[in-house]
């Protein structure tokens, strides 16, 4: 289930702000999060996420419920050079940028959050951090550790 959006009059890396927030999450909490977020493209973003939302209903008859934002891609489009007059008879070029912007949505049959790379690595930092012991705990697991009869023959 895919949407496009094609020579949208915005540059690419003001675009990208708004696509990566979507990218892994419902499409649902997606169209909320596009609802209160102040930037200029979120917009024309929710109007392509209704649009990828009702080519799923309508082509595989798939519930909103269970969609889930895959890929988000925001490529440059063709660039527009227009001039603006200058000083002394010269002129200085303006460049106004378009975007081209890929939503692909996925099914997930129980429901459940997507796993994306970033939160896989939250996990195992966890469990890294789950593993490190600190200096005062490891001395008094030493201390309490029954002596042997080589430590106690030294002393």
């Amino acid at each position: 289930m895919k949407a496009y959006l094609k020579s949208y009059r915005q540059a690419p890396r003001k675009v990208r702000l708004v696509a990566n927030l979507m990218k892994g999450k419902t499409a649902d909490r997606a169209l909320v999060e596009l609802d209160v977020l102040p930037k200029r493209a979120s917009g024309p973003m929710k109007k392509l996420l209704l649009s990828a939302i009702a080519n799923a209903k309508e082509n595989n008859g798939i519930a909103q419920e269970s969609l889930f934002v895959k890929e988000v891609r925001v490529d440059q489009g063709t660039i527009l050079k227009r001039f603006i007059p200058k000083s002394h008879g010269s002129a200085s070029p303006i460049h106004k940028h378009t975007s081209h912007v890929m939503i692909e949505l996925i099914a997930n049959a129980q429901g459940e959050q997507l796993t994306t790379d970033t939160a896989t690595r939250t996990i195992d930092k966890n469990a890294d951090a789950a593993k490190k012991v600190s200096k005062k705990t490891a001395l008094a697991k030493v201390k309490a550790a029954p002596k042997t009869k080589a430590t106690a023959t030294k002393k």
